[in-house]
């Protein structure tokens, strides 16, 4: 026979949800879950307003600068900044990695390198917005024609900047908790808990991140 569970036993006095899984882990992937549902409506919006508008800029057009290059490069810089964001997933991993393995120089050097992505992806952006900006798009305002020619409304400007801005905050806010677990690597704080189940909810993150510029990426730059 089982044995009866005492009236003041709580099910998550062990650290565990009532799915076997460590209860910070799984906040997090409530969170992620929440936040997913976000991202998802801004581009279930921007996709209604596409197919129904007459017109929409093409994005070999808007999308064709890159810094020290010059124009005519449709896509080379944005492409450059996916493969930063996609890296600095691999170095996530690694980092994950080491921290199964206790291994704290592992984890604050491919932390670092983690940042070092987060932070030039961000400066990619700041310069792309910034060049965009220059040519007269900002919301409200957009300077590039549709692509069969015709005047565009400002739907994609307005889009553009809101959806990329929500994902470039996100990035942000990856780099400021990746900063805070590697100072809490360096000061030893882990090693004391005895494991590194917070490199691996910040990994949640981070990859989520990654994830969904994919599907920006999709959405802006490609189609």
């Amino acid at each position: 026979m089982s044995q009866p569970v005492a009236a003041n036993t709580k099910w998550w006095s062990g650290g565990k949800s009532p799915f076997n899984i460590e209860y910070g882990k799984l906040m997090m992937w409530y969170f992620l879950m929440s936040d997913a549902f976000t991202f998802g409506a801004f581009l279930i919006s921007y996709g209604t307003v596409r197919i129904s508008s007459n017109g929409w800029p093409d994005p070999n057009h808007v999308f064709q600068s890159a810094p020290l290059l010059g124009n005519g490069l449709p896509l080379v810089f944005v492409s450059l900044m996916t493969f930063i964001l996609i890296v600095s997933s691999v170095t996530m991993v690694l980092a994950v990695h080491e921290g199964h393995n206790m291994n704290r120089k592992g984890v604050v050097k491919w932390l670092i390198w983690t940042i070092i992505g987060g932070a030039a992806f961000l400066g990619c952006q700041a310069w792309e917005w910034t060049h965009l900006y220059h040519e007269g798009a900002w919301w409200g305002s957009n300077p590039f024609p549709n692509a069969d020619g015709t005047i565009s409304t400002s739907n994609f400007a307005n889009f553009f900047f809101t959806i990329t801005g929500f994902h470039g905050f996100h990035v942000f806010s990856g780099v400021v908790i990746n900063i805070i677990m590697l100072i809490m690597t360096l000061n030893g704080t882990f090693d004391k808990k005895g494991h590194y189940l917070m490199i691996e909810k910040a990994g949640l993150y981070w990859h989520f991140v990654d994830l969904v510029w994919v599907f920006v990426f999709l959405c802006f730059y490609l189609l």
